[in-house]
């Protein structure tokens, strides 16, 4: 059986939330039923599974949204960011340091992950002579299960080559249990010959999907290098909230300032103003306060745009990203909360319609795909479960089906309500995707299933 998960999002509690321990002993509880699940033959016999792959398709770790990015230990502002050379001492050390935070700050839930990879979380009973599971013996088969780890674009730098970085994966390796050497993590598939081979046994082939955002990834410097992407999570996202609690101090409610932290959670994005104004509204009674923070956000998308790193992406004689980015950001800074919202809100219905952006048709050019080598094509990052078929060919006179299915999230965030959507309401969730494929005769002949479910806050 070969189980995918992706976009954890795990970080250091500096900046937004994280999904709750919670989540892992449902994963625990659902992964031993889908292995019990999957022990029960095509010819209807009980025949225990020996092992599990496990697959952290990107973005397990989110070391992008983090404050310390912006402060150093000593809250002395930090200089340091992730699209500077790689190779400094400085450098390693904050990759070194947010890794151990975020190692710490979700601790319980990794000592699941490691029980798992041990054998002692998913436990089978054996199988009696004539085929059936024997719940009266005090036997269990203890299931291994191996957990690989993929990097997506808030965990790449597990990609970057180089002894410095070897230690830091050899701690990440010990703490989840990870199958992976100290090497660098695979980010394109085609560098692990393991991940290769389970992805011809289970005739799947699955990307963390970042490649196709160019927000996200670029094309030219591959995915060793830093994006546009991440100068906005740092320096806008993360810097703004807490650019706000510094300059505003003790006079903040603590919701507010605990709500601008959530931003990156907003589901979907193009209404981020919505939820600041949400906020706002709720929890500030003085206009002069509301007019501050407006300063704070617009000085900070300025300081944002005005980036070197943002500047050398700004393609002359094209619209391209960055030109986005001014466009919205400019037009937004001689506006109210309010007007911004109003103007978010009408693009979100009369260009976006949803929050569900996929990117599906990329599996169509997947050689995987085209050669019929895999049925299933998964990608992750969108954070939003989808299954699309894709085609139906013949072999030997028998249809194989070739679909292709977003693995979502396991994150926290926080959508906007249906009813009255002008009164800028915000339902929070926990929400946890897992998808299972299996070989042979596993599950009775299927060949795959897909859960998607949410915790409340």
């Amino acid at each position: 059986m070969l189980v995918i998960i992706s976009d954890l999002h795990l970080k250091d509690g500096s900046s937004g939330s994280s999904i709750t321990p919670d989540a892992f002993r449902v994963f625990a509880e659902r992964l031993n039923s889908m292995a019990n699940r999957a022990s029960w033959r095509s010819d209807g016999r009980y025949e225990p599974i020996q092992s599990i792959d496990l697959l952290l398709l990107g973005d397990a770790f989110d070391l992008i949204r983090s404050e310390r990015w912006l402060v150093d230990n000593d809250g002395r502002a930090e200089t340091i960011r992730p699209w500077h050379h790689p190779r400094g001492n400085a450098y390693t050390k904050k990759i070194a340091e947010i890794t151990d935070a975020i190692l710490e700050h979700n601790r319980s839930g990794f000592e699941i992950l490691k029980r798992i990879s041990r054998g002692q979380q998913v436990q089978l009973p054996p199988a009696t002579s004539s085929g059936q599971p024997d719940h009266n013996s005090a036997e269990r088969i203890a299931v291994k299960v191996r957990i690989h780890y993929l990097v997506g674009n808030h965990d790449w730098f597990f990609h970057l080559p180089g002894p410095e970085y070897n230690a830091i994966r050899q701690r990440v390796v010990d703490s989840l249990g990870l199958a992976n050497s100290s090497d660098p993590f695979p980010y394109h598939p085609e560098e692990s010959e393991t991940l290769m081979e389970l992805y011809r046994s289970y005739r799947v082939f699955g990307r963390h999907g970042d490649q196709f955002d160019t927000m996200n990834y670029d094309g030219k410097a591959g995915r060793d290098a830093s994006t546009v992407g991440d100068a906005m999570t740092i320096d806008l996202l993360t810097r703004f909230p807490y650019e706000v609690r510094q300059q505003m101090g003790e006079s903040l409610p603590l919701e507010l300032s605990e709500g601008l932290k959530e931003l990156s959670n907003i589901r979907p994005a193009i209404v981020t103003p919505l939820w600041v104004s949400n906020l706002i509204n709720n929890y500030i009674r003085d206009p002069e306060q509301s007019a501050i923070i407006k300063k704070i956000w617009d000085t900070s998308a300025e300081e944002f745009l005005q980036l070197g790193f943002v500047r050398s992406h700004d393609r002359p004689l094209a619209f391209d990203t960055v030109d986005g980015l001014e466009a919205a950001l400019l037009f937004a800074k001689g506006l109210s909360f309010d007007a911004i919202s109003n103007v978010a809100g009408w693009v979100n219905k009369k260009l976006w319609g949803a929050d569900k952006i996929s990117i599906a048709e990329h599996a169509l050019q997947e050689k995987a795909f085209l050669d019929h080598t895999a049925d299933y094509i998964v990608y992750g990052h969108t954070h939003f479960h989808e299954i699309v078929p894709l085609d139906t060919y013949f072999v030997d006179n028998k249809m194989h089906n070739q679909i292709y299915i977003n693995s979502g999230t396991w994150h926290s965030y926080y959508d906007m309500t249906l009813q009255a959507p002008k009164k800028l309401k915000f339902v929070g969730m926990h929400v946890m995707t897992y998808l299972a494929f299996f070989k042979d005769d596993e599950r009775g002949g299927r060949h795959f299933e897909a859960w998607s479910g949410s915790l409340s806050q």
